[in-house]
């Protein structure tokens, strides 16, 4: 078994982080429908996804220079022990709390699982590197995990409605802490990374993240400008979920289910897409980021219009779709084309570009719907979308981005 392991340890990353996130999910789902039920409040499910978002304005920085200074694996170990404390907190929430009481726990539940996963990300996207024998595997396995992440925002949504049905909030929220633990046991038992690949950086000044956006090249630094940008308009949808869920199909846990599962079967549609074309893709970033951009914003417009709950399920599909590759593939291009010792740092850039603009994009969108309603709200925010895409597709130059050569103790083809 041991050896079997070893032969295949991507394999088993992938596993041990697909059953964590598919149990995320499914917390989420509990959360998101407690916060529905309580307050009936779009800016409170908006303040939770911010919770969740936000935090990487902050932290992603400090997390990629910490993964760059002191090591992926032991940031990745630490960040998960995170995880399961934030966890915790949303699970005795329920039995020891009630009203808003519980609704403010539940919320630093959130925050405090938002900060943990901004080192998570940042951590795990460098140790993926540590994981591949050979240069040219790294694409593929690093949009490996867009698919597994998709997967799990496949499958957890209708666990956390099913539990939330049978036997309340406790278990799922019980099950999304106790998650986190089988990754923490696959790095510090079964996994044997090349460790002698990492490439730490130096302290001082060398090792800021102001360093790493400088010397990441100015194609790195538009592909994160344009990725926060675009996520400020289309990335909305996360947070306000549990509303849009019920003025589509209808206000019921298992209605709320479904259309995460569709919108995450979608993600995965997407994430398969960008899988298959990796290398190619992650070449030529205009095209990649602005084609997923326009997708997303004409699905969102297909939203705005006064169209069957069929219709708008294959608009939620396209939505999915469209972000899974706007996401994943700004990682993807983030990841390849900078050298190693600014993974960590390029993990984190890239997270206060994608989370950050969608937790602000979030409360933006709750604002708005407030105010206009929620079709009006797609309208506008599609439209801001559709131009930006637009602009994208048609005015960056077509030059294509290279990967950086190999370093010493990464195996070579």
């Amino acid at each position: 078994m041991r050896d079997w392991i070893l032969r295949n340890q991507r394999t088993t990353f992938l596993i041990a982080s697909g059953c964590s996130t598919a149990s995320s999910f499914a917390g989420l789902t509990a959360k998101g429908w407690i916060l529905m039920s309580e307050t009936a409040n779009p800016l409170v499910l908006a303040l939770h996804f911010a919770a969740l978002a936000l935090p990487s304005l902050l932290v992603s920085g400090p997390a990629g220079v910490l993964t760059d200074r002191l090591g992926c694996e032991r940031m990745l170990i630490r960040s998960q022990w995170g995880l399961v404390a934030g966890a915790s907190l949303g699970a005795i929430a329920i039995p020891l709390l009630s009203g808003w009481a519980q609704v403010v726990l539940l919320l630093l539940s959130t925050l405090v699982v938002g900060t943990s996963s901004s080192f998570e990300l940042t951590a795990r996207n460098k140790y993926c590197a540590l994981l591949v024998d050979e240069p040219r595997q790294l694409a593929p396995y690093l949009t490996s995990f867009s698919v597994v992440f998709n997967v799990g925002k496949l499958v957890g949504p209708p666990i956390g409605g099913i539990l939330l049905a049978l036997s309340g909030p406790t278990a799922a929220l019980s099950i999304d802490a106790a998650s986190y633990l089988l990754p923490i046991a696959t790095v510090v038992w079964l996994l044997s990374p090349h460790r002698e690949a990492e490439q730490r950086s130096a302290g001082g000044r060398s090792a800021s993240l102001g360093t790493a956006w400088r010397e990441c090249g100015a194609p790195l630094r538009h592909v994160l400008v344009f990725t926060g940008i675009a996520c400020l308009a289309v990335f909305f949808h996360p947070g306000l979920a549990p509303l849009i869920a019920s003025q589509v199909l209808g206000p019921s846990p298992q209605a709320l289910g479904l259309f995460t599962s569709v919108l995450a079967a979608g993600s995965i549609g997407g994430g398969l897409l960008l899988q298959r074309h990796s290398l190619w893709l992650s070449r030529r970033p205009s095209l990649l980021l602005g084609g997923c951009t326009l997708v997303t914003s004409l699905a969102q417009l297909g939203m705005a219009l006064p169209a069957s709950s069929g219709f708008k399920l294959m608009m939620t599909f396209l939505i999915g779709l469209g972000t899974a590759g706007l996401l994943a593939g700004s990682n993807l291009i983030t990841q390849v084309a900078a050298p190693q010792v600014l993974r960590g740092r390029m993990a984190g850039l890239g997270q206060i570009a994608f989370l950050g603009g969608g937790g602000l994009s979030g409360l933006a969108a709750a604002a708005l719907s407030l105010r206009i309603g929620l079709p009006s709200t797609f309208a506008l925010m599609g439209s801001i979308g559709l131009v930006l895409a637009l602009w994208e597709l048609i005015n960056r130059p077509r030059t294509l981005l290279l990967a950086p050569e190999p370093v010493a103790g990464i195996r070579s083809a």
